[in-house]
C-alpha cells in the first residue's frame, strides 16, 4: 500500500486554530473542526465475482484544526479487499473493516482520501453497504456529516459454462471442439475464452458472440505443437458469474498433438 493522500498523511504545520468568538469570550477558546466524509462505489451495480472500488473523501471545514482524525471505514462481508491506497490504513476489527489514524493535526481546508479496492464474492447477494465515519478529539458541532454510507446493488450475473470434446486428428492437425453454454439469466455480450495448449483462429483467444440465457456457442482449436494439455477458460469483463468453478475446462491430449 503506498502512501497517497495528504488528509491522511500530513497535517498542519502550525499549532491547532483559536476561536475568535463574540466580545466578551474567551478568545484563549480552541476552535472546533467541521470534518465531514463521503463514500462512493464504483461501478454503481456491482457484479457478483467481478472487481469494486470504494472511494472515500474527507475534508476539514475549519475553523480549527481537526486533531489527529481517524477515518473508519466499514465494508460489506460479501466484498474481499484487495488494496488500500493508504499507507496508514491498516485492517481494524475483523477483515471487513479499515482505520486510518492520522499521526498530525489537519489545517482547516485540507481534504483528501482513501481508495479501497477488491472484489464482489460471486454468491453475494447484496445490497452491499458499506459505511465511513470520522472522528477528531476535538469536539464537532456539526457532526451529520462525520458518517456516510453507500448502498451497492447487485446484478444476477449468468452462469457461463465452458466444456472441452475429446481430440480427434484433421489432416495433420489434432482438433478439439470448445463449447461455451450460458444458464443465465442474464445476456452476456463480452465473454472471451481463453485458450493455453491451443489456438483458436491462430490466436490465443475466442471472441464470444452475444450469448443469450440458454443459448451455446462452438469453437474448433487446433491443439500447438509438443504440447500435452488444453486449457480453455471463459471470462467476461461486464457480467459476472455465481459459479465460477465452472470457468474453466481442461483435457489432457499426450500423444495425439500434432503440427498446427
Amino acid at each position: 500500500m503506498v502512501a497517497a493522500v495528504a488528509f491522511l498523511v500530513s497535517g498542519a504545520a502550525g499549532g491547532p486554530a483559536l476561536a475568535s468568538g463574540p466580545e466578551g469570550q474567551d478568545k484563549g477558546q480552541w476552535g472546533g473542526a467541521d470534518l465531514s466524509v463521503s463514500i462512493v462505489a464504483h461501478p454503481k451495480v456491482a457484479q457478483p465475482g467481478q472487481s469494486l472500488t470504494y472511494k472515500v473523501e474527507v475534508k476539514n471545514g475549519g475553523p480549527g484544526d481537526a486533531v489527529l482524525p481517524t477515518l473508519t471505514v466499514r465494508v460489506p462481508t460479501d466484498f474481499k479487499i484487495m488494496n488500500v491506497d493508504v499507507a496508514e490504513c491498516q485492517p481494524g476489527r475483523g477483515l471487513a473493516e479499515v482505520v486510518c489514524r492520522s499521526s498530525k493535526d489537519v489545517a482547516p481546508g485540507q481534504a483528501g482520501g482513501v481508495v479501497i479496492t477488491g472484489v464482489v464474492r460471486p454468491s453475494a447477494l447484496g445490497p452491499l453497504r458499506a459505511q465511513a465515519r470520522l472522528t477528531s478529539e476535538v469536539l464537532d458541532g456539526h457532526d451529520s456529516d462525520n458518517e456516510a454510507e453507500s448502498v451497492t446493488k447487485i446484478d444476477e450475473g449468468a452462469d457461463l459454462i465452458v466444456k472441452l470434446s475429446p481430440p480427434r486428428r484433421s489432416g495433420h492437425r489434432t482438433m478439439v471442439n470448445a463449447s461455451v453454454r450460458n444458464k443465465g439469466p442474464r445476456v452476456v455480450r463480452d465473454a472471451m475464452v481463453y485458450v493455453d495448449g491451443a489456438r483458436c483462429g491462430g490466436r490465443t483467444g475466442c471472441v464470444v458472440p452475444p450469448i443469450r440465457p440458454g443459448g451455446t456457442a462452438w469453437f474448433r482449436l487446433a491443439v500447438q505443437r509438443g504440447k500435452d494439455a488444453v486449457t480453455a477458460i471463459v471470462r467476461s469483463q461486464g457480467r459476472g458469474d455465481r459459479h465460477p468453478a465452472n470457468n474453466q475446462a481442461s483435457m489432457n491430449v499426450r500423444g495425439t498433438a500434432a503440427s498446427r
